[in-house]
């Protein structure tokens, strides 16, 4: 019999819980070092066991980041190099083409606001090129925008960004948000990217249109933080059930994550430019 399955966005974990139970067909994984950094990918390779997982099919990438979070000499560095590599081998190469960053989640919270935040180190240069193209038409056209949430803005924000896609004709989608676990050592330790795109909300249990190649027209590139747990993963106290939990140093970690979200999808986008051009264009 299958054991309950958890509440979290990543493809890891519930492989892990899947994988307890049965060989499963149709999903291999690979654990490897790289930069540092230890990368755990999971490929889902067939409508069944998307369906075991509850997860797309498509590749999805998991590194830690625990170097960065001990403030170790370059891992800072040496994390944007590995995550822009990451996106760049998820990423169409058309390097002319627009790309849509859009960072989702409610700012006013802090366990919400990775995708808010990432997008104000995201360089917005499609204006520029369009403006003065002698100047920057070495940078990538990319587009930024936090649509906020339906709470506080009264729209979805999966409909104001495919209206925005049908304006824009981005060749690609790159989505930032805040993601659930239910494996203690994943918390504000790891980030997920996956080709598959995102469900808004489905983390905690708030269901949102998904962003993906099939809403959207266009490829939808996800990044994502695990900044809350779900408390039934880990106690069966009734009392209990249906509390997330964040850690106490939550403020820190979305502030590193963030700006590190952001860089490397700057570095993925604009390969000629340096952290120290980022820092300067940015400052």
């Amino acid at each position: 019999m299958n054991r309950p399955f958890p509440r979290t966005d990543l493809a890891l974990e519930a492989h892990r819980v899947r994988a307890q139970d049965a060989r499963l067909e149709g999903v291999t994984v690979t654990e490897t070092d790289r930069a540092g950094f230890h990368l755990i990918t999971v490929e889902v390779t067939s409508p069944a066991a998307s369906k075991e997982l509850c997860k797309p099919i498509g590749v999805y990438h998991t590194v830690t980041l625990e170097p960065v979070l001990r403030r170790e000499d370059e891992a800072f560095s040496s994390a944007v190099g590995l995550l822009s590599s990451l996106l760049r081998e998820l990423l169409p190469e058309e390097p002319d083409s627009t790309v849509f960053v859009v960072g989702l989640g409610n700012r006013a919270i802090t366990p919400d606001a990775v995708g808010p935040r990432a997008v104000e180190s995201v360089l917005a240069t499609r204006h520029l090129r369009a403006q003065s193209p002698e100047l920057f038409s070495s940078f990538r056209p990319v587009c930024a925008l936090a649509p906020g949430v339906l709470g506080t803005t009264g729209i979805e924000s999966a409909s104001l960004v495919k209206a925005l896609v049908q304006d824009l004709q981005p060749q690609a989608v790159i989505a930032v948000d805040a993601l659930a676990c239910c494996e203690p050592e994943r918390l504000c330790r790891t980030i997920q990217i996956t080709d598959s795109g995102i469900s808004p909300g489905s983390g905690v249990g708030n269901h949102r249109d998904a962003l993906d190649r099939e809403t959207l027209g266009v490829p939808v590139i996800a990044l994502g933080v695990p900044t809350v747990m779900d408390v039934s993963t880990v106690s069966q106290n009734e009392a209990l059930q249906g509390l997330f939990v964040t850690p106490r140093d939550i403020d820190t970690v979305v502030a590193d994550f963030s700006k590190l979200t952001g860089y490397a999808i700057d570095l993925a986008l604009h390969r000629e430019l340096s952290i120290a051009d980022l820092d300067l264009l940015l400052s």
